[in-house]
């Protein structure tokens, strides 16, 4: 196990651009310093380490990255091992509390949406009851990330418990929510257009929420 996280480390130093680091930190207006090293390069770095693990080294890996990173990409390789394919049988609602501490302590959207989006979503729909709990929590990433747990589901979306998300969270001002509701309904408009105009025009949205959910509807 710790073989493999020293060569994920030994790897992204490899690779590392500090011609390209200041600004990869300054777009993603992180406080923790970037090595330079873009997602082509991460993926072949993980094509070239990453090996089968028990569930056990699996969890231990993904929290060590996460909580030892001193630089994002350390933290994107960890959110890479948490999806690699071979650790398919592992991403069970045993795994919530992982997902949940990487959304917390994330609380950016570079990680957050990469957990609600992927492995969290992907729990549905046993996960239902938790994303509606979500999505009155104190915490505004938990509540973006009950929002957009669908966005990748098209048919197999639950329409009434993305609205169900939604609902407590209409009125709120934050950025990072607006944007959600617009992106969550935008995403199910592909599939359900008629749904989705039938809901903004029933519903209070913010102008930014509203744009966004209509976007591919109306011109």
């Amino acid at each position: 196990m710790w073989m493999m996280i020293e060569a994920i480390r030994a790897g992204l130093a490899e690779r590392a651009d500090p011609a390209k680091a200041p600004e990869m930190q300054r777009y993603m207006k992180s406080e923790m310093p970037f090595r330079g090293v873009q997602k082509p390069e991460r993926v072949k770095l993980a094509r070239a380490v990453f090996v089968e693990l028990s569930r056990d080294e699996w969890e231990r890996i993904v929290r060590t990255l996460w909580r030892e990173a001193g630089f994002r990409e350390e933290r994107y390789m960890a959110l890479a091992v948490l999806q690699d394919r071979r650790y398919r049988a592992y991403r069970d609602l045993d795994a919530l509390a992982l997902y949940e501490e990487l959304i917390v302590t994330g609380a950016w959207w570079d990680y957050v949406d990469e957990v609600a989006c992927g492995p969290l979503g992907a729990l549905l729909p046993e996960v239902a009851p938790v994303l509606r709990e979500w999505s009155v929590d104190a915490d505004m990433w938990k509540r973006r990330a009950s929002i957009i747990a669908q966005v990748r589901r098209k048919t197999e979306t639950d329409f009434a418990l993305m609205a169900d998300c939604i609902e407590p969270n209409r009125g709120d001002r934050e950025f990072f929510i607006r944007k959600a509701i617009g992106w969550a309904l935008r995403s199910y408009a592909w599939v359900a257009p008629d749904a989705v105009v039938a809901y903004c025009d029933a519903h209070e949205l913010s102008p930014l929420s509203r744009r966004e959910a209509l976007k591919n509807i109306r011109a």
